[in-house]
């Protein structure tokens, strides 16, 4: 089919997917390579406020409208002894971090994270992992009691000797991390990690019924544990947690690009297994309960070049590592795995874009110089602005292309939200690298009478980025042309574009 053929669909305001939780525009700092040591902390340059928080990053972070963070990993936190992040700086011990072969220093720490919280905003929320690779109940109990309890015993009075008089209020828990991956520093079978979720969630909730807790999903719906361990993990802890996690990175691999712009129709895959694992394991027990999904990790990650660059390692503190630099193609992909999850987010309430600075990452920064938006940073501050409300069933009629790892797959990648104030965003990619592709929507429910704006990321040179030399080369541009007339909404997307399209 000629990638010139129309692509259509039908947008209708009594057909929808679900509302958007705010959570799904989450975000992740885990202490690996530079995200937080010259990422979002670097005491001394004229950029760094009283507590060594870069403020040209907070402000970037805020434009980029990030909600829920996770920290402080990823496979960090499968080491991570919690009471060596908090008290006097001065006084913290240096340690080697075995997942990433580094030395953390701990000068960043829960006390530096919350507070990094607050100075993004009141829609920042903390997402706290707690580590069941080497340590268990015992340790999630007393962090819990540190962070949250408001004062009167051991570990919540030396919180407010620490010099935090107020609670944490810590409302959002990771049970571990990537538990099934043989790189997992104490990873365990379904069955150990399944048992020690369970326990370590009823101990949760004897302090805090209220907490809502994230159970580990398989590392990524290629392992050879996927589905089974799902279905093992949630049969211990079905009435117990709120969240099951799914990561997944994509690259192009072997020059296979044409495939990689398909990558969320992987995403997209993995998401309905796992909800069918979900549904069917509570169906098994009988539960009228529904496990929602938590995306906790998700990129562009150029993963196959991560092995080498770690194992070259000797222990060095804030190491550059996993400093991918995104082409305006990544870019478009990244779009792409946003529409994914707003596609179903009626099941996924929970996302966290990994990572949030320097570590592959949508802000880049250089040690006492200055930071920038790299390409994925444009799709993500768009959708979290524009991606608020209530998403449209979206059903496309789109011309195909044929790829080697998912067959035939739509030119057209789109979905569509519904603000509250009654306007609607369309989001929309063209996979097609040569050919603009024509788009026409027909409007049957929404009484909507205008273009607002049609924005695109596109550019001529598909491996455009932004770097330290030349920081603004690729940003989004107005697109002309585009109308809204009897009801239909018409449209030509430019070729490998990542387009949003806002109608009143």
């Amino acid at each position: 089919m000629s990638p010139r053929t129309t692509a259509r669909f039908t947008l209708d305001a009594a057909f929808t997917v679900g509302d958007v939780n705010p959570r799904l525009f989450g975000s992740f700092v885990e202490h690996l390579g530079r995200c937080v040591y010259t990422g979002i902390y670097e005491p001394g340059p004229p950029s760094a406020d009283a507590e060594g928080l870069r403020t040209d990053v907070l402000d970037l972070v805020r434009e980029l409208g990030v909600t829920a963070i996770r920290y402080p990993g990823g496979n960090f936190v499968s080491g991570y002894r919690w009471e060596d992040s908090v008290g006097p700086v001065e006084e913290r011990p240096r340690r080697l971090d075995v997942a990433w072969r580094s030395t953390e220093t701990n000068r960043f720490g829960l006390s530096e994270y919350i507070a990094f919280l607050k100075k993004i905003g009141p829609g920042a929320e903390p997402m706290m992992a707690v580590n069941l690779g080497t340590r268990g109940v015992a340790e999630a109990l007393q962090l819990q009691e540190y962070a949250n309890h408001p004062a009167g015993t051991a570990l919540s009075d030396l919180r407010i000797a620490h010099g935090d008089k107020e609670p944490f209020g810590i409302r959002l828990w990771c049970l571990g991390n990537e538990m099934d991956g043989p790189w997992q520093t104490g990873h365990k079978t379904a069955e150990e990690y399944g048992r020690l979720a369970a326990e370590t969630a009823r101990a949760m909730r004897q302090i805090d019924p209220g907490v809502e807790l994230v159970a580990c999903g398989s590392s990524g719906q290629g392992m050879p544990t996927f589905a089974d361990w799902e279905a093992t993990v949630l049969t211990e802890t079905y009435d117990l947690v709120d969240y099951i996690s799914l990561h997944a990175y994509y690259e192009p691999l072997d020059g296979d690009v044409d495939s990689f712009l398909a990558s969320a129709v992987d995403m997209e895959s993995f998401i309905e297994n796992v909800v069918a694992t979900c549904d069917h394991v509570g169906a098994k027990l009988k539960s009228k309960k529904k496990i929602d999904l938590s995306f906790d990790e998700w990129n562009v990650w150029y993963q196959s070049r991560t092995d080498a660059e770690v194992g070259a390692l000797d222990w060095p503190e804030a190491p550059r590592l996993l400093e991918d630099s995104y082409s305006v193609t990544d870019a478009v992909v990244f779009g792409s795995l946003l529409i994914a999850l707003l596609r179903h987010a009626d099941r996924v309430t929970v996302a966290c874009l990994a990572q949030l600075v320097n570590v592959i990452a949508p802000i880049m920064t250089e040690p006492g110089g200055p930071a920038w938006r790299q390409t994925t940073f444009f799709p993500f501050a768009q959708a979290a602005r524009y991606g608020r409300g209530q998403v449209l069933d979206v059903r496309v009629d789109s011309p195909t292309y044929e790829t080697k790892k998912y067959g035939q797959a739509d030119l057209l990648h789109a979905t569509a939200v519904r603000g509250e104030d009654g306007t609607v965003t369309v989001f929309a990619v063209n996979r097609s690298r040569t050919e603009p592709l024509p788009l026409e929507v027909t409007l049957a429910g929404p009484d909507l009478t205008r273009v607002v704006e049609h924005s695109a990321l596109a550019d001529a040179d598909p491996d455009a980025r932004n770097t330290l030399a030349d920081p603004e080369r690729v940003a989004p541009h107005a697109v002309t042309g585009t109308t809204l007339t009897g009801g239909t909404l018409t449209a030509t997307l430019e070729p490998l574009s990542w387009n949003v399209i806002r109608l009143a």
